[in-house]
């Protein structure tokens, strides 16, 4: 008998990676803009490069993997509010269907280690395994939706994303211009 929860732990593995690869190319550019404003030099005076390295890759770490947690939480949540607006499903196969994504998260976070000096390997690597992985997941939900059915919860889960990321766009310019109306040296 196959243990359904068998790729349980893969989520967490590749939030880990993504993070950590994502962390990593930060620490290499973060140093970079530290040493060309004169800061570094300072920082070495308290800490050795090892330990200024490891505690910038924890901070930039720590903050990916709140975002990529947080991501798929969201993700989750909308997925299944999808599924139970335009699912007939009463037994909950439907969920199950979907596990198999999880292994194209891990692949794809296994993949973005080889792209750890490039920020536009990695986006492209995240961007490609997300896509992957809802094309997937369409697939693998066409066995239980009714046409109309898959339409919509395609239709409701790229309607959220975009309303979400447009949002998301607008309050950062919004602070961002306020941020630079509130200096005294642009006026």
């Amino acid at each position: 008998m196959k243990n359904p929860y068998l790729y349980g732990y893969l989520p967490l593995f590749s939030i880990i990676l993504y993070s950590l690869t994502f962390g990593i190319f930060l620490v290499g550019e973060s140093l970079s803009f530290l040493t060309s404003i004169g800061v570094y030099a300072g920082m070495r005076e308290f800490l050795t490069d090892v330990e200024l390295r490891l505690l910038l890759l924890i901070v930039f770490s720590l903050c990916f993997f709140m975002l990529f947690s947080a991501l798929k939480l969201i993700g989750e949540t909308i997925h299944e509010v999808a599924m139970l607006f335009f699912s007939k499903d009463q037994h909950g196969q439907m969920i199950g269907a979907t596990r198999g994504s999880y292994l194209i998260f891990f692949f794809g976070a296994l993949l973005s280690v080889f792209g750890i000096q490039s920020i536009v390997v990695l986006l492209i690597l995240f961007v490609g395994t997300i896509f992957v992985c809802f094309i997937y997941n369409m697939y693998k939900l066409s066995h239980y939706l009714t046409f109309t059915g898959l339409i919509g919860l395609i239709f409701f889960e790229i309607l959220f994303w975009a309303i979400f990321v447009t949002l998301i766009v607008y309050v950062v310019l919004k602070l961002y211009n306020g941020l630079l109306a509130s200096l005294p040296f642009t006026q």
